[in-house]
């Protein structure tokens, strides 16, 4: 990030309101790009509401600190909802606020995009595998037009 001057005219680090008032769109990137948190709103998105253990197992990697500091960020900044059963062993159960709905048909075009880039990016076939996908196809054909 650029040293820009901050309310009291030294250069540095910009103050924590900075970017609300530049851009809008500021906090928002700044929630939503930090580590895990995309693939967090992702697989609730895509999983429904879902209890912390298993959140943990569908989001391959993330410590479960890392992962109960997204939440609770995400919690404050009204992205998602914390349901607490007192039981034992206590019952957290995490899913996403209307204000994320906002932002599911986006999630759901940069899923779609990641698709196409991962076939783009997919190394071609090889001869062999041409062969195969071809007869498969041919055979699935005449397989519809026998019915």
């Amino acid at each position: 990030m650029p040293k820009l001057s901050n309310a009291n005219g030294k250069q540095g680090a910009p103050d924590a309101g900075y970017g609300a008032h530049v851009c809008p769109m500021a906090g928002l990137l700044e929630t939503l790009t930090r580590p895990w948190t995309l693939h967090i709103l992702w697989t609730l998105s895509h999983n429904g509401p879902t209890r912390f253990g298993a959140l943990r197992r569908s989001v391959a990697g993330i410590s479960s600190r890392v992962l109960t500091e997204r939440l609770r960020t995400l919690e404050e900044k009204g992205f998602l909802y914390r349901d607490y059963k007192p039981t034992i062993p206590p019952e957290v159960t995490y899913g996403l606020t209307k204000r994320v709905k906002d932002i599911q048909k986006v999630l759901a075009d940069l899923g779609k995009l990641a698709q196409k880039w991962q076939m783009e990016d997919a190394p071609a076939p090889s001869g062999l595998e041409k062969v195969v996908t071809r007869v498969a196809a041919t055979t699935v054909e005449a397989a519809r037009t026998s019915l």
